[in-house]
């Protein structure tokens, strides 16, 4: 393996550590965490439960109906501040202006200024995130979760199942989509925003991942509150970056990698997912959606041969606490059950009869660009109570989106034959297909590590130290590992090491790969080399005057302390030597 030159060490140990605001920087962090969760055992063997069983039979629309509440169940959404604990906005801003300028960074980034969606900063972010304790630039590190990493949720208090973050369940979601549903990896685009991430999956009309829900295009104009609130950050933010199999296109560097047949095909695939016509369903999910205008409407209904009206906000309030739909043929059921004094005997003047509207739609969708049948339809949109043509421009907007892509005209295109290019080596596309196995795919990752950086970065993602250099991995454990030392800053020196000794010996990691101190510290459990490190990141910040060694044996690691030896059990089964004094240098690697 390659010795990380000291230039590249800031990217390689952002791999290890994977907080949003390093994916930001350096994008093919993301596409390198996809390829750790693709080649850990963990979600191969999702394979063999039986919830997936013969699910190579099922439509691709079901496939991933039935992964999406396999994670419903076995996944939390988790975004608070205790998990990886606090930086400030300095130290990051000195890690990544040698990469991005501090300017770029404060417009992108909510926690340093970028204020893209209103929504979160008309409720005060700080104060949304918990930060209102701590003064102006403290900020969360908000790291990124392996599957492992995921998963280990478990053993902390309060949580039944796994948990992660946006990004995290992305990554897992696309992994999943890969090895569960044999979804091709070309046909998953992975889009990041200032505050969320999530795939665009092009099977069908298109599918969103969502956190741990998915949005199909059926769902993004049903108008409920819960598709509002998916719906929010490629309404209001810039998107990022987007990345495939063939490569990224990133909203602030110059040269993108991806081919541009697929971000164009990623373009108009989404763009087809995003638009719609107008018909007497999607105007009725369109007044669910936008309250403001249902004073326009009413619903006029046959009831034992008699007509009744009720006000549209009555009818929509009812929708929530049943199973029928106004703008579908459920309308009726839903009417037949509300209570006869919400109606009125005559129609209620100055509103719309909203169902009679439904003649007017009948074979004739309206397509938002089309003037001529945009007007015809605000005539039959007239209202004493609400401007029309603001309905319009309204409904216009529910109907169609066009988010903020990173745009390529301008850019440069990475070409493999850039290879004396020193700071942007090429990325080649990764040709891994469904019905390889893990080992085959592991084996391809690897021969791919000298032509594609996301897969090298992938092998410090994966946390796999027999195939990459120590360096990055203790860099980011002794300068992003914060939650080890604020929990053990109350014990004393023996206490600690007690404590640990105590700790179960088992590894969140399978094999060669191993945990943070953080990691470590908040499922309490791990390898002896896991404790170890653990411990030489709380002594290096209790006396940082002491020269810190680490033997790592096949069964046993040992921190060496000054004038004694404090050993733990390992099972991983490396060997090497570390002086962590000059670690951040070169590390004396003898494995």
């Amino acid at each position: 393996m390659r010795s990380v030159p000291p230039e590249e060490l800031e990217k390689y140990s952002s791999a290890v550590t994977l907080s949003d605001m390093e994916i930001f920087v350096f994008p093919e962090l993301l596409y390198a965490l996809l390829l750790a969760n693709i080649m850990s055992p963990l979600i191969w063997k999702w394979r063999d439960n039986p919830w997936f069983a013969k699910i190579d039979r099922m439509s691709p629309r079901k496939k991933i109906d039935r992964l999406k509440q396999y994670i419903i169940d076995h996944y939390e959404f988790n975004l608070d501040l205790d998990t990886w604990g606090l930086t400030d906005q300095q130290t990051e801003m000195n890690r990544f202006t040698p990469f991005m300028d501090a300017k770029t960074i404060s417009a992108s980034n909510a926690l340093f200024g970028y204020e893209g969606d209103k929504h979160y900063f008309d409720q005060d972010i700080r104060r949304h995130f918990g930060l209102e304790k701590y003064n102006s630039t403290v900020i969360p590190y908000w790291k990124t979760e392996t599957v492992e990493a995921m998963d280990a949720f478990v053993r902390r208090e309060g949580y039944r199942t796994g948990a992660g973050e946006c990004v995290s369940l992305s990554t897992l979601y696309a992994a999943a989509l890969f090895i569960v549903c044999g979804v091709p990896l070309e046909d998953i685009f992975l889009m990041a925003t200032p505050l969320h991430s999530q795939n665009f999956v092009a099977v069908g009309d298109g599918v969103l991942t969502n956190n741990r829900r998915i949005v199909t295009k059926n769902m993004w104009f049903n108008g409920t509150e819960l598709t509002d609130k998916a719906q929010r950050a490629l309404r209001h933010e810039q998107i990022t970056m987007v990345l495939n199999n063939t490569g990224y296109v990133h909203c602030v560097y110059p040269e993108y990698t991806m081919e541009p047949a697929h971000y164009e095909r990623f373009q108009r695939k989404i763009g087809e997912y995003l638009s719609t016509e107008i018909t007497f369903e999607i105007l009725a999910n369109f007044l669910r959606q936008n309250s403001r205008f249902q004073k326009c409407f009413q619903i006029c209904h046959d009831f034992h041969g008699k007509k009744r009206w009720i006000t549209a906000e009555r009818a929509y309030a009812y929708e929530h606490s049943a199973p029928y739909k106004i703008g579908d043929s459920t309308r009726g059921q839903m009417l037949e059950e509300i209570d006869n004094d919400e109606f009125y005997c005559e129609p209620i003047p100055g509103r719309i009869c909203l169902p009679k509207l439904e003649e007017f739609f009948k074979n004739n969708p309206i397509q938002h660009y089309d003037a001529d049948s945009m007007a015809e339809l605000g005539k039959k949109l007239e209202c004493n109570s609400s401007g029309k043509n603001e309905m319009l421009a309204e409904l216009a907007k529910f109907v169609h989106l066009e988010p903020e892509f990173p745009r390529l005209a301008g850019r440069l295109r990475v070409q493999a034959s850039d290879a004396g290019n020193k700071t942007s080596r090429p990325w080649k596309k990764l040709e891994i297909i469904p019905g390889m196995n893990r080992e085959e795919i592991i084996a391809y990752v690897e021969s791919m590590r000298e032509d594609n950086r996301s897969a090298d970065l992938a092998f410090y993602a994966l946390r796999d130290l027999s195939r990459t250099d120590w360096a990055p991995f203790l860099k980011a454990a002794l300068e992003r590992n914060p939650v080890c030392i604020a929990g053990t800053a109350d014990l004393t020196d023996d206490s600690l090491v007690q404590i640990l000794k105590n700790m179960p010996d088992e590894s969140i990691y399978d094999g060669p790969r191993l945990a943070q101190p953080d990691e470590v510290w908040n499922y309490r459990t791990g390898d002896g080399i896991e404790k170890a490190i653990l411990l030489a990141n709380v002594w290096r910040k209790r006396h940082p005057e002491e020269k810190i060694e680490i033997s790592i044996r096949p069964d046993r690691a040992e921190l060496h302390l000054g004038n004694h030896t404090i050993g733990f059990t390992s099972s991983k089964g490396i060997g090497t030597q570390l002086t962590l004094q000059c670690i951040l240098e070169k590390p004396n690697d003898t494995h």
